[in-house]
C-alpha cells in the first residue's frame, strides 16, 4: 500500500509508548543465528524506546545471517515480538507482482512497450485517461500518471470510521474510481507513485494468463522458494498463525483489516526471513532472464524507481553506499527490505505501528525515531 521509506527512515525528537497513561513494557529483545551485527540490536530497541510497540528484523552479511526482535507483538497481552512473527508487507507486494509480469515477458507472452488496452480493452478510459497511450512499463514504473484514490481520506471511511474491517473493496472498483478522476499527469511526462497502478499490473497478469494473479505469485514465486511463511490474501481479514498485531498511533489494533483494495499494489502477508530469501533471489538474477533483469533495475531518472524495485544512496560514514530497496506501509504495520546493490549485504525490517488516518492527511504516521537508520546502517555500511 502507501510507501514506507520516507517516514521509515526520518528522524526526529523522541517519543515515548504509553498505554492508558502507563509506559508500556519493554521485552527483552529475542535473537536466532549468529550473524547478527553489533549496533543492529541497539537500532531496534531504539524504535521501541521512541514509540514503536514492536520490532523484527533480519541481517545478513556475506554468509552470516541472524533475526533480532524487540517489543510486543500484541499491546493487550504483552506477548513478546518474536523473530519468525508475520505481518502485513503492504507495498513490498509490487516486487513480487513486477517480477511474476516479467516472467511473463522473458517467456515472449507479451511485452513491456505493449499498450495496457492491449490486454484491458476498455479499462482505462475516461477523463483524460487512455489505455492505448500507456504502455506496461509505465504502470510498472509509475509513469503512466493514472490517480490513485487510496490518497484520499473518504477511500478509508468502510474501515476507519464504521470500522467495518471486513469491508470488500474490489481492485476492479478501484481502478473505475481511479477512471473517475483526471490523470496527475500525460503518460511518461512524469513520475508519481499509485497503487492503481499495480492493480491494473495484476489485471494484466490474469488477462496474459488465463489465471488468478495471486495464484501466479503463489506458483512462481512463493511455492518456488520455499517461503513457507508467505501469503497472498485476497478478502480475508485476518492474517493466520503467530504474528504481531499492528497498530496505529491511538494504539487502536488494526490487525483484522481486509486486504481487497490493495491485491496486487499491496495484500501480501510474509516475514523478515521470507522477505529476506526472496531479495537474495531477486537481486541474484535467480528469478528472471538477463533482459528482464536489465529492466528490473532500469531506474526513471530522478525518483530512483525501476520496475517495483527502487535504488537509493543510504549515507555511511565512508561514503554512501547503493541499496536496492522495496518498503511497505499500510494500516498497522510498515517494512524495508534492502540489499546492497553487490548482494553481499541485506537487512529486512517490520515495525508493527502505521497510522493510516494520519498518513492520507499528510501527518507523520509512525512515531519519529532515528533508529530505522540506524539499523540500515548496522547491517549495510562496513
Amino acid at each position: 500500500m502507501r510507501r514506507s521509506l520516507r517516514v521509515l527512515v526520518s528522524g526526529g525528537t523522541v517519543a515515548v509508548l504509553l498505554v492508558g497513561g502507563i509506559a508500556a513494557p519493554v521485552p527483552a529483545g529475542a535473537a536466532a543465528g549468529a550473524g547478527v551485527p553489533a549496533g543492529l540490536r541497539a537500532a531496534v530497541e531504539q524504535q521501541v524506546a521512541d514509540g514503536y510497540p514492536g520490532v523484527v528484523a533480519y541481517a545478513r552479511v556475506g554468509d552470516r545471517n541472524g533475526r533480532v526482535s524487540a517489543g510486543v507483538a500484541d499491546l493487550a497481552t504483552g506477548a513478546p515480538a518474536r523473530p519468525d512473527d508475520r505481518f502485513r508487507i503492504a507495498s513490498n507486494t509490487k516486487a513480487f507482482v513486477a517480477t511474476v509480469l516479467l516472467q511473463l515477458v522473458g517467456e515472449g507472452r507479451l511485452s513491456l512497450d505493449d499498450s495496457v488496452q492491449r490486454w484491458l480493452p476498455g479499462v482505462v478510459r475516461g477523463n483524460g485517461n487512455d489505455g492505448s497511450r500507456i504502455t506496461v512499463r509505465q504502470l510498472l514504473n509509475h509513469t503512466s500518471g493514472i490517480w490513485d484514490p487510496t490518497g484520499e481520506r473518504d477511500f478509508w471511511a468502510p474501515w476507519l470510521d464504521r470500522d467495518d474491517r471486513g469491508y470488500v473493496y474490489p481492485p476492479r472498483r478501484v481502478v473505475a474510481d481511479a477512471m473517475a478522476h483526471r490523470p496527475d499527469f500525460p503518460p511518461g511526462s512524469s513520475w508519481h507513485y499509485s497503487n492503481t497502478n499495480y492493480l491494473l499490473i495484476g489485471m494484466i497478469i490474469e488477462s496474459v494468463t488465463g489465471k488468478p494473479a495471486p495464484a501466479e505469485v503463489r506458483h512462481r514465486l512463493i511455492d518456488r522458494l520455499g517461503l513457507r511463511d508467505t501469503s497472498f490474501p485476497v478478502t480475508d481479514p485476518e492474517i493466520h498463525g503467530r504474528h504481531l498485531h499492528g497498530y496505529d498511533l491511538a494504539h487502536r489494533d488494526l490487525t483484522t483489516f481486509s486486504p481487497s483494495y490493495d491485491w496486487t499494489a499491496g495484500a501480501m502477508i510474509s516475514t523478515v526471513a521470507d522477505l529476506a530469501r526472496f531479495h537474495r533471489a531477486l537481486f541474484g538474477g535467480r528469478l528472471l532472464r538477463p533482459e528482464q533483469q536489465r529492466e528490473l533495475l532500469t531506474v526513471v531518472p530522478d525518483s530512483g524507481y525501476g520496475l517495483g524495485v527502487q535504488r537509493m544512496a543510504l549515507p555511511c560514514g565512508s561514503g554512501p553506499v547503493d541499496v536496492w530497496t522495496t518498503d511497505g506501509g499500510g494500516p498497522g504495520f510498515t517494512s524495508l527490505a534492502a540489499t546492497t546493490v553487490d548482494g553481499a549485504r541485506q537487512v529486512v525490517l517490520a515495525t508493527n505501528v502505521f497510522d493510516i488516518d494520519r498518513d492520507v492527511r499528510g501527518l507523520p504516521p509512525v512515531p519519529p525515531s532515528q533508529g530505522p537508520l540506524a539499523a540500515l546502517r548496522a547491517v549495510l555500511c562496513d
